[in-house]
């Protein structure tokens, strides 16, 4: 019996470009569900990182605030939540290396109802 293919699918991974001595860096991408049931996005791994955090980033009052989602991202049913500077992303944190343009990294996202999906995030210079 073949398994069924994921409804969760990744486009466009990407991370940007770290100067030397950063010990931080963004993750970038679009999350599509194409299931008929939501999903949520509840951890992250990479083998780059110590730790991979889900964070959004909102305006308060003229001051660009950043907080950790810790109880995850919804992804809706038939929908698709877009990750991007300024807004919702991953945060990778203590990078093991520096993130160099033109490099790739595994990063491992755990969904409640999907399981794990790998993808490979592409490191650009933006």
């Amino acid at each position: 019996i073949a398994a069924a293919a994921s409804p969760i699918r990744i486009e466009n991974p990407w991370s940007r470009a770290t100067a030397p001595g950063q010990v931080v860096g963004g993750g970038f991408m679009t999350i599509v569900n194409t299931g008929n049931t939501a999903d949520r996005l509840v951890s992250v791994t990479s083998a780059a990182a110590a730790e991979v955090q889900i964070h959004h980033t909102s305006m308060d009052g003229g001051v660009m605030r950043m907080r950790q989602l810790t109880d995850g991202l919804e992804i809706p049913a038939a929908g698709r939540v877009e990750l991007k500077p300024r807004g919702l992303h991953l945060m990778f944190m203590q990078l093991k290396a520096p993130l160099e343009a033109g490099a790739s990294f595994p990063v491992q996202l755990q969904f409640e109802k999907a399981g794990t999906v790998t993808t490979q995030f592409t490191v650009e210079q933006r």
